[in-house]
């Protein structure tokens, strides 16, 4: 990254808070990928310990009715996950993208991808980053069309924090599967994505950087233990992580294996075109070889329990370093031109 004489930025903080979406009568489900108080206490602390003035904007409707106003901010440190909608998460840097307003994380298009799991799972396969074998399920007609062997897993093609996946997602006979598929497509309003069953181990690799830049910060291995759903990281053990979940650093330079699942990673993440930071999830397959699942680039960013800043702690990179690495990034951006720099 350039050397960049350090001055004093405006930032501006959009996200959604899940304590706001209660209010409103919003269930626990519909509010499990919002965000709590002390994450956006703890970015704008490791914000303003940057020398960086901080604003908080909120979610989508604060922040059009400012940029109408004619507010404007040097940069805007977004994580707003968004309510309603398959694209959910690119609606404010859309509308950050209209006013000319440089914003931290991927660009709108990268975020609508990402989100639906089928898109990202065809973009990474074209670029030669290997995946399970899936396919994309719009109504139970379609399941004549799937011709993958049993056992499989089923899950809503755009939803986040493991919603809509549970013991059941691991697909063991026909019955279930159209019994499944049927209860997601009811429950959830959108296509249901079938894919071959990943037995072996599974990572969550922390990335920084953009492009050429990327970098693998580190994996944790996810395991599962105590009364936790076995065999998937369902929304139940997500949610209820203590006493059902263990995050284990694991070492690239140590082990063979993770050095593959970090290239994996950051494969996929230069393939989809993903920016600054996030994290992409990566299993083994019966083979022992690693497969991408999907990338996460609006990772939770709480200091205490959020996966990445958990991975960042164990590795001695450290949470201050992980928001001021973002920042940078997003501010290389703004004045850089050669895109194979970007």
């Amino acid at each position: 990254m350039p050397n960049r004489e350090k001055s004093e930025v405006r930032v501006g903080l959009t996200y959604d808070l899940a304590s706001d979406y209660r209010l409103t009568g919003a269930s626990e489900e519909d509010i499990a990928e919002f965000d709590r108080e002390d994450t956006i206490e703890g970015i704008e602390q490791s914000l303003r310990a940057m020398g960086h003035r901080t604003e908080r904007i909120g979610g989508i409707r604060n922040l059009a009715a400012q940029l109408v106003a004619g507010r404007r901010w040097d940069l805007v440190f977004n994580i707003a996950e968004g309510y309603h909608g398959a694209a959910r998460e690119s609606q404010v840097p859309a509308l950050l993208d209209a006013y000319q307003i440089p914003y931290t994380f991927s660009d709108p298009l990268v975020l609508a991808i990402a989100l639906h799991k089928g898109h990202a799972k065809t973009i990474v396969r074209a670029a030669g980053v290997r995946t399970a074998d899936y396919r994309l399920i719009t109504c139970l007609d379609d399941l004549e069309k799937v011709d993958l062997s049993i056992p499989l897993f089923a899950k809503p093609v755009a939803e986040g924090t493991s919603k809509g996946i549970s013991a059941n997602s691991v697909i063991n006979d026909h019955g279930q599967l159209r019994a499944v598929t049927g209860d997601l497509l009811s429950r959830y309003k959108q296509p249901v994505l079938i894919e071959s069953y990943l037995p072996g181990r599974e990572f969550t690799v922390g990335v920084l950087g953009t492009g050429r830049r990327a970098r693998a910060l580190g994996s944790l291995e996810i395991g599962m233990v105590g009364d936790a759903d076995v065999g998937v990281y369902t929304y139940r053990n997500k949610k209820e992580f203590v006493g059902k979940v263990e995050y284990h650093w694991v070492n690239a330079a140590n082990d063979p294996v993770v050095a593959s699942v970090e290239i994996v990673a950051i494969s996929a993440w230069r393939a989809l075109g993903c920016r600054d930071a996030g994290r992409v999830d990566v299993r083994l397959d019966d083979a022992g070889s690693p497969c991408f699942i999907e990338v996460n680039p609006l990772a939770g960013l709480n200091p205490e329990i959020s996966d990445l800043a958990i991975l960042v702690r164990e590795t001695g990179f450290g949470y201050q370093a992980l928001i001021e690495g973002i920042v940078e990034e997003a501010l290389t951006r703004r004045s850089i031109t050669d895109l194979c720099d970007r």
